[in-house]
């Protein structure tokens, strides 16, 4: 970690190794403002960045809990011009299998970025653009999917994504540090984002959250992530069978099964089974890992965009599970 965080007067870092629920470390590294030279504490709200995919992913499945949807239903039933919308399913935007093209990659994005957007505006933005593959053909990371998502969780609830988080998971789940970003309403104890330049640290671009919305837009701390986990593993939000939708694998239409499964990687540490999800936002980097076979919850955010806390976090839960093995 002092590799990567050993500048105590550059932006850093926080991070967490958490088991059964319980502490086993937590530490601060580096600065939260680099104006006020405020150091960063470990209780500090971040930007999260993609790992809001989680939240989008879960809130989904509530909605078909409550019968609202189906994750087989094709999004040409809540969005009827949507282009091969008969063809491409809920659960192909859950799994980046739907081959719309992401809007991070469109070079007009620039035009956008600063645009306060509506749901339908952003789905408008990429929708009529050529398809990356066929749907299911095969897994390409992608965040349009996940706008899709939050335009259809709101469609389909007649609530705000921001309103239907805040009420169905952060409220819920007692995630009271969590919030849907914004530069303009007053947030206790948040960190500055920073990019690095060949001058020094330059204050984050700043972008409108309206953009990345539901697959990028959310904000918590340590303390709430491992709320969130907690609330997953105890059924506080979905009952278990829509919780293991979640969390397996899934296979593309020629029966290869890739590693994703709804709003989470699903890979391997050390040979033992993890769920894994990283972030990335302008001045902000995120990385989580999970071990359910060892409850075993590692989480790092990054206040620069410069240090990725991504092999951090998973070089701290390989220690962990080392620990764990001889202990």
């Amino acid at each position: 970690m002092l590799k990567e965080f050993s500048d105590a007067k550059a932006p850093g870092g926080v991070f967490q190794v958490t088991q059964k629920g319980k502490v086993l470390y937590q530490k601060a590294f580096g600065k939260a403002n680099l104006e006020l030279d405020a150091n960063l504490h470990a209780d500090y709200v971040f930007e999260i960045g993609s790992m809001t995919k989680q939240f989008t992913a879960i809130a989904t499945l509530m909605l078909e809990q409550q019968g609202k949807l189906s994750v087989n239903d094709p999004i040409s039933k809540y969005i009827k011009d949507f282009p091969n919308g008969d063809k491409i399913t809920i659960h192909h935007l859950l799994t980046h299998t739907s081959g719309i093209k992401d809007f991070t990659k469109m070079k007009s994005i620039t035009t956008i970025a600063q645009k306060e957007m509506k749901p339908e505006m952003m789905v408008d933005f990429f929708k009529n653009e050529p398809v990356d593959f066929a749907p299911g053909e095969k897994f390409d990371y992608n965040n349009s999917g996940y706008v899709v998502l939050g335009h259809l969780i709101e469609l389909i609830s007649g609530d705000s994504y921001e309103n239907f988080i805040q009420k169905n998971i952060f409220d819920k789940a007692g995630m009271n540090h969590s919030y849907y970003a914004s530069d303009r309403k007053i947030v206790l104890k948040r960190a500055s984002g920073y990019h690095k330049k060949e001058s020094g640290y330059v204050n984050k671009t700043l972008i409108s959250f309206s953009v990345p919305f539901s697959s990028g837009s959310l904000m918590s701390t340590l303390e709430d992530m491992l709320k969130w986990q907690n609330a997953l593993n105890k059924n506080i939000l979905l009952n278990s069978q829509e919780t293991e939708k979640a969390f397996q694998k899934y296979r593309l239409n020629n029966g290869e099964e890739f590693t994703y499964g709804y709003g989470w990687h699903l890979k391997d540490i050390n040979g033992v089974a993890s769920r894994e999800h990283g972030g990335s936002i302008f001045g902000f980097k995120s990385m989580g890992v999970y071990i359910p076979s060892e409850d075993l919850y590692v989480v790092g955010f990054s206040n620069c965009d410069c240090h990725s806390p991504t092999e951090t976090v998973r070089n701290m839960t390989r220690l962990a599970l080392e620990n764990i093995n001889r202990n």
